[in-house]
């Protein structure tokens, strides 16, 4: 067992909608890791029990200890894809994603990627995350396989592709359904581990094939389903004439079964009133990547409206490495906020941090496990420092309460910032 001293933060519900009751800041906080990795005991350190008193101490001082970040969506396959030229998604994908995925077959290929992959969500306070993988079993087996060994919670799947993309990255509506199942009976609930059906897009799948991602759904009821849903106008107008009896795109995924209320569908950007309560009455979740949309010029999604409108839908938060242009939470959440303020509806920092630990938490079914401080929930956290560069000692000096100090690390911070990040209370954060 271990005791860790700090300033502790983590958040009970969204506090736009809860308010400051919703935040749990203790300034002079104290945490006690338990022998089996989970929170053995939180809180002020004043109130530390006699029978924790004695533990090995670590003193991160002035620093946060918040629970790590999750990100609710990006791709294992593209982890060195990052600052790749193109003109918008389709001819970003057609150019180097494509490609650079058909690399994934090789099972060295796909195990060197998925150490550097881990690494670098860890460097960055990461500790949880759902991502798409490629066609290839042995690519997930290859993630999986690390992730078991880090006692990381990580969601993925195979990814469904029989058309519209490289020979070699397409397989067919039956091998996409025999090697799913043959991969949630290897993976699914083994340690930490959760499976997530994943047909790329409605692009890149036959009905045939959407038909059998159905299928499995139907026949493992409450496992996460990903994909993605109104990125780009080029994008839409092409689904639209693949599916042309269609009312919109998210109707493809209707047609087959797919908005369930564990379905996540990656950006959202441009749904029309029909599609979003129809999201809405599914209970599906619409994942925010301000990184990835602000890079291939996408379009600004509208969070609060999505969220809080007429027809609300979940909303979490991903970096979607690669077309995303950074592993840190910090930038996704800096893009996540001036996006805001472009759409004239602006997130405080709170609701980005919490949208970035419990409420990511909560869209993935992970957060009995993780996404807050709670006793009983695994040691995943991250320790922030404010102060960690000179300049950010400088704005630092400036902040005036908490919500000041997270903002100016959301806006300034990178992975010099993360000062250790935790997992199963084992700390791991890679050192370059």
């Amino acid at each position: 067992m271990r005791l860790l001293t700090g300033q502790i933060l983590h958040y009970t519900a969204n506090p736009r909608k809860a308010g400051d009751g919703a935040v749990r800041h203790i300034e002079d906080g104290a945490l006690v890791v338990g022998k089996d990795g989970k929170i053995a005991w939180c809180g002020g350190h004043s109130e530390l029990p006699d029978a924790h008193a004695g533990l090995e101490r670590t003193d991160y001082g002035s620093k946060l200890i918040l629970p790590g970040f999750i990100d609710a969506h990006l791709h294992f396959p593209q982890y060195r894809m990052l600052a790749a030229f193109g003109k918008d998604l389709l001819d970003w994908l057609n150019r180097y994603t494509f490609i650079e995925e058909q690399r994934y077959g090789d099972p060295a290929v796909a195990a060197a990627a998925a150490n550097v992959f881990l690494d670098e969500l860890l460097r960055n306070g990461i500790t949880s995350c759902l991502a798409f993988s490629t066609i290839h079993p042995v690519a997930l087996d290859c993630l999986f396989k690390e992730a078991s060994r880090r006692n990381m919670c990580v969601a993925s799947g195979k990814t469904l592709m029989d058309c519209n993309a490289p020979q070699g990255l397409l397989d067919t509506p039956q091998s996409a359904y025999d090697d799913s199942k043959a991969l949630i009976a290897r993976w699914h609930g083994k340690g930490r581990l959760k499976y997530a059906i994943s047909p790329r897009f409605a692009v890149t799948s036959s009905e045939a094939q959407l038909e059998a991602a159905g299928a499995l759904v139907k026949e493992n009821p409450g496992l996460l389903v990903q994909s993605h849903l109104s990125e780009n106008h080029a994008e839409i107008e092409f689904v639209a004439g693949q599916f042309s009896w269609s009312k919109d795109y998210t109707d493809v995924y209707d047609r087959y079964g797919l908005l369930t209320s564990t379905s996540l569908f990656a950006h959202g950007i441009h749904l029309s009133e029909r599609e979003q309560a129809r999201l809405s009455e599914a209970g599906s979740a619409v994942i925010h990547c301000p990184t990835s949309n602000n890079f291939l010029g996408s379009g600004l999604f509208h969070l609060h409206s999505t969220a809080e409108g007429d027809h609300p839908v979940g909303v979490g938060v991903g970096c979607d490495i690669g077309g995303g242009m950074s592993y840190s939470m910090f930038d996704t959440l800096r893009d996540a906020y001036t996006v805001s303020q472009l759409v004239g509806s602006r997130i405080s920092a709170h609701e980005a941090f919490y949208r970035a630990t419990l409420g990511n938490a909560r869209l993935l079914g992970t957060d009995g496990e993780t996404g807050t401080l709670e006793t009983g929930k695994y040691a995943d956290l991250v320790v922030l420092d404010p102060a960690a560069t000179p300049l950010m000692a400088e704005r630092h000096a400036l902040s005036g309460d908490l919500h000041d100090v997270l903002f100016a690390l959301m806006i300034l911070g990178d992975d010099r910032a993360v000062t250790e990040t935790w997992v199963a209370g084992k700390p791991v954060k890679p050192r370059l």
